[in-house]
């Protein structure tokens, strides 16, 4: 072969390899973290393909999402956040709480990672601010820890009897200690008592519920946590087999039974969260983008599970309802 047919040859085959990785690039790649397990994750998920679409993305034709759960196990989110970014994915998106988050912003200072909602992201070091996120970190804020008063209240008041109001954590939440403590002050002001009680695995419940009836606890509160909720039909099922009066903070619990919930909608902070990482593929920067808060909260009762436990639901929580569940 002459030198100057091979001089094209290798020039053709390089130009080729160009247009190879080009067109590899052309769909952008989002690893998605979460603590959660995929199946109770489903409805949020497509809320948040919901929203790649309201920017022009859509999985499988102009975007590919490479999908790690940690099933509930904190411990394993540093090695699957690692992963990914080994994996040189074009941006994190984190659900299940703060944990995923903390675990993306510790294995890349590069790569934009967008929560799809958390507690306080500027009081627990996430952000900078809300206004100016700063770095490579923004998403939507749940305003959960600000709640947890307004819970132990509408508890206090959906069952004036309960002397003493259990709140159950996950010891091994990054905010269960600023949990507690929320809680601990909410009850002082209310003057009620406060039982503690931690589950921090599935076949723990049993043992939790069981010791509820020796202090005689006259309703539960259940701390914010998503392994909770990932979780809740499990513990909804317990609250009726042990008749005890619970709040929670999403409308899930509500859905599958539960009592009482009062906060923001997961399903809405996952759609908006989308449109976030569509801004972002479309190559605005993490930084520019500043933490949003939800504007609304929702008080959301079932009244079937109130007649169960033979509690008369006030007209004032009533007229407060954004969802009667009947």
């Amino acid at each position: 072969m002459r030198r100057r047919e091979l001089m094209l040859l290798l020039g053709g085959m390089m130009t080729a390899a160009r247009a190879l990785r080009a067109q590899q690039k052309v769909m952008p790649v989002i690893g998605f973290l979460s603590s959660l397990s995929p199946g109770p994750t489903a409805p949020y998920m497509a809320a948040f393909r919901q929203g790649l679409s309201e920017t022009g993305y859509v999985e499988g034709q102009n975007v590919a999402i490479e999908y790690r759960w940690a099933e509930g196990r904190y411990d394993r989110l540093p090695a699957l956040a690692a992963d990914l970014v080994g994996r040189n994915v074009d941006l994190i998106a984190t659900g299940g709480g703060t944990s995923s988050a903390f675990a993306a912003k510790s294995a890349t200072s590069t790569i934009p990672i967008v929560f799809c909602g958390l507690g306080d992201p500027v009081g627990e070091g996430l952000t900078a601010s809300l206004s100016r996120p700063g770095a490579n970190v923004t998403g939507m804020s749940l305003v959960t820890r600000e709640l947890n008063a307004k819970r132990l209240e509408l508890l206090s008041e959906l069952v004036p009897r309960a002397q003493t109001i259990t709140l159950l954590v996950n010891p091994t939440s990054s905010n269960a200690e600023q949990v507690i403590g929320d809680v601990e002050e909410a009850a002082r002001v209310k003057g009620v008592r406060l039982n503690i009680l931690k589950a921090a695995a599935e076949n723990e419940f049993e043992t939790v519920f069981a010791s509820l009836v020796e202090p005689q606890a006259g309703a539960l509160l259940v701390g914010s946590d998503p392994f909770f909720n990932s979780r809740r039909d499990e513990l909804v099922a317990l609250m009726a087999r042990y008749a005890i009066p619970a709040m929670y903070e999403w409308r899930e619990y509500v859905a599958a039974g539960g009592l009482i919930s009062y906060g923001a909608s997961l399903v809405v902070t996952y759609r908006q969260a989308a449109t976030y990482v569509g801004r972002i593929l479309a190559g605005a920067k993490p930084a520019d983008l500043p933490v949003q808060q939800p504007t609304k909260f929702e008080l959301v009762i079932n009244l079937k599970t109130a007649k169960a436990l033979g509690l008369s639901v006030p007209p004032s929580i009533l007229a407060r309802a954004d969802e009667v569940i009947e």
